[in-house]
């Protein structure tokens, strides 16, 4: 079974034992055994430290609904499995034990999914709606066939620190709607201090932020990494986010465009692929000896080959490997822009062409009319991923279109170097990103290589959940269409 292999192995059971030391050292008395969702919530249990061991070698038991949200379609039926569907069955990864540093009670660790070790079919097999174990296991098998090419990625998270009203709804931006004003920075100082504090005390090395061209909009940057440990650190920014808005009585808002006529908050993906590098320890600011988490938490990845820089005349060109997984991305655009622009509200920003909407399906050097390009030598921006994605999923499909660029060769075409809109009043013919949901969902229908990255169930989940949210959209009626029509006739 792959869950007793997994719980088995001696290197995970010296792990076992060093958290059992940190619980202690630390005075750690609960636990939140945490996993993600398809949609990038957090979901899990909370055990008495005392029952670490216990539970370490067993794991909890969770319906597995619960991969789904739990929530109700449309229909009131549970999305993805019914209440007769078995229990998954969660395992602690203890290198992923980490201290909450508002309150040092507790500690947090991230878990694989597994079948029930007592099903019929597969028993104790990974659990194919675990978007993080997904992608592990796709990125260990990338590695694999693709000479240990492994994927970095970099993510810069806008999102919005919103006032409340009497009865706690959103009731404006925390500061003006004025880009790189540091005036505006400085009005939001005491609550990003403490999102810096927590995240540095978590093991996320901060290297820049800004204040954004919308209402209370931050953006917070940390340094690079592999793409699974940068995606449990954007998940763990997050509940930072979380944390500091219920400590400021204010709202952390990952809605992508809650206001119009002002900018959405992106979460773009900076990405490459290397060949050797090596772990280093960055204690960000923690005693190195007697740090909160476990080691893992704080080490990033550094040094190799980057098949992403230039390796002919061209500074601004990649090289011929990066640009084939360039070319795949290229390919794939329109199916995962379902990925990552994964809501309704997601096309709102699309539409808002004068905010540097990235709309087209092309890609130039430091050309932001693209929906791609290469903001540095060495290094791939994609552009059309916003502030409620699941970057688990979006990983995971990226490693699919790449995996399908170096297989297949693929051709990205020449670098647009023009600003996009006047190339195609030239007469480019370009490729537009699908704009609204529906679109989205049916280029992901329509490409068997981006499901590749969503293997086994994650495919219908994804599909199923947000096929629904389209649908709702569809049969809502809003304010805007009683505005239109309530008075329309006679």
């Amino acid at each position: 079974m792959d869950i007793e292999t997994y719980v088995d192995d001696p290197q995970r059971q010296e792990l076992v034992k060093e958290v059992r030391k940190k619980i202690d050292e630390l005075g750690i008395e609960y636990l939140y055994l945490q996993f993600v969702s398809i949609t990038g919530r957090i979901m899990g249990k909370g055990i008495p430290a005392d029952h670490w061991e216990s539970v370490a070698k067993k794991g909890f038991q969770l319906v597995y609904g619960a991969t789904v949200n739990l929530f109700l379609n449309r229909h009131g039926e549970y999305f993805g499995y019914g209440p007769e569907a078995a229990e998954l069955v969660g395992i602690p990864d203890p290198e992923t034990f980490m201290q909450l540093p508002w309150d040092k009670r507790v500690a947090r660790m991230y878990c694989t999914l597994f079948r029930n070790r007592e099903e019929k079919q597969d028993p104790g097999g990974f659990l194919t709606a675990d978007c993080r174990g997904n992608l592990r296991r796709l990125h260990q098998d990338f590695q694999k066939k693709h000479n240990g090419l492994q994927l970095r990625v970099g993510t810069e998270p806008e999102m919005m620190w919103l006032k409340k009203d009497e009865n706690g709804k959103p009731a404006g931006g925390y500061s003006e709607p004025y880009c790189y004003h540091i005036d505006q920075f400085e009005s939001l100082r005491p609550v990003y201090m403490k999102v810096m504090e927590y995240s540095r005390k978590m093991g996320l090395d901060m290297i820049q932020g800004d204040h954004e061209d919308a209402p209370g909009q931050l953006e917070l940057n940390w340094m690079y990494d592999d793409v699974l440990r940068n995606a449990d650190r954007l998940t763990t920014y997050r509940q930072i986010c979380a944390q500091v808005a219920r400590e400021f009585g204010i709202i952390a808002c990952f809605m992508t465009k809650p206001f119009m006529g002002v900018s959405a908050s992106g979460c773009h993906h900076n990405m490459s692929l290397w060949r050797g590098g090596e772990d280093h320890l960055r204690p960000t600011g923690n005693d190195p000896d007697n740090l909160p988490g476990m080691r893992e938490n704080y080490m990033y990845v550094s040094g190799g080959d980057n098949t992403f820089m230039p390796d002919g005349d061209d500074p601004q060109m990649p090289g011929k490997a990066g640009l084939a997984a360039i070319g795949g991305i290229v390919h794939h655009l329109r199916a995962l822009t379902a990925v990552g622009s994964s809501t309704v509200n997601s096309y709102r920003r699309l539409w808002d062409t004068g905010f540097w909407a990235p709309i087209f399906a092309d890609w130039g050097f430091q050309n932001r009319t693209t929906g791609l390009r290469v903001s540095a030598p060495g290094r791939f921006e994609y552009r059309s991923v916003d502030s409620m994605v699941n970057p688990y999923l979006m990983g995971s499909t990226i490693l699919a279109a790449a995996d399908d660029g170096i297989d297949n060769n693929l051709d990205p075409g020449k670098p647009e170097e023009r600003n996009i809109y006047e190339a195609i009043a030239a007469g480019k013919d370009v490729k537009r990103l699908p704009m609204n949901l529906g679109e989205a969902l049916q280029a992901l229908e329509d490409d068997e290589v981006v499901q590749r990255g969503m293997p086994g169930e994650m495919y219908r989940l994804y599909s199923e959940y947000k096929r629904d949210e389209w649908e709702r959209f569809n049969h809502t009626v809003t304010e805007w269409d009683v505005k239109t029509y309530l008075n329309c006739l006679p």
